[in-house]
């Protein structure tokens, strides 16, 4: 089997493969971390039979590098720092604020235009799959991964088509499960393991949202 992913439609339905323990369970819940999450999450819920929900999560960037994660926010007012990354970066607590501000605005923005008023799924009690569609370094899983238990989660399992081995490791120690369909190594970056690494739209999440909720 070719290693890559011809786009995340694709990596979400060989994912969902690792998942089937998970299929037709009452207690089941899969949540996509937008944007590029939901089109995995997709396909992974189309799988296991089991609704589908987003779970908003920002990324927190280093001025300059925004790509360098120094921590990240998830709904529920969850927020999440990486202490080495902050002291590297010579980040000041003022900066810290206002980046988690501009993106607490995004995500609350994001939220609504991606619900469109519905409440989210409720994940109490539920064992919560959380699916983004690679993890390089981990900073929003792990926020989502906090996100989940704060809403009560009976158990969190993080699920990725490919991930930097030391990240599914981390993961581990904060999730009940991790499971990481590819853990190549080198693994440089998560677009590296797709034929089709196109952004996933806005339109795209709530198009997907809505073909999951009509029934049958």
């Amino acid at each position: 089997m070719n290693p890559k992913f011809s786009d995340r439609r694709e990596a979400g339905r060989r994912l969902a493969r690792h998942l089937a323990e998970y299929g037709d369970r009452d207690d089941v819940v899969v949540l996509g971390l937008p944007r590029g999450g939901v089109p995995v999450a997709y396909e992974v819920a189309l799988a296991l039979h089991a609704p589908l929900d987003v779970l908003p999560v920002r990324k927190l960037g280093v001025p300059g590098r925004e790509e360098l994660a120094f921590g990240a926010i998830a709904a529920g007012g969850v927020r999440v720092l990486n202490p080495d990354v902050i002291s590297e970066a010579r980040l000041r607590q003022a900066a810290i604020a206002r980046i988690t501000a501009d993106e607490r605005f995004e995500l609350d923005r994001r939220e609504v235009l991606y619900r469109g008023g519905r409440p989210a799924i409720d994940a109490a009690g539920r064992t919560a799959l959380a699916v983004d569609d690679g993890l390089a370094t981990g900073a929003t899983m792990r926020a989502a991964v906090a996100a989940l238990r704060a809403r009560g989660a009976a158990s969190v399992v993080v699920a990725v088509p490919v991930a930097a081995p030391p990240t599914c490791v981390e993961l581990a120690r904060r999730a009940d499960a991790v499971i990481c369909a590819l853990t190549p190594e080198p693994f440089v970056a998560v677009g590296l393991w797709y034929s089709d690494f196109s952004p996933t739209t806005d339109d795209e999440v709530r198009g997907l949202l809505a073909r999951a909720r009509e029934p049958g």
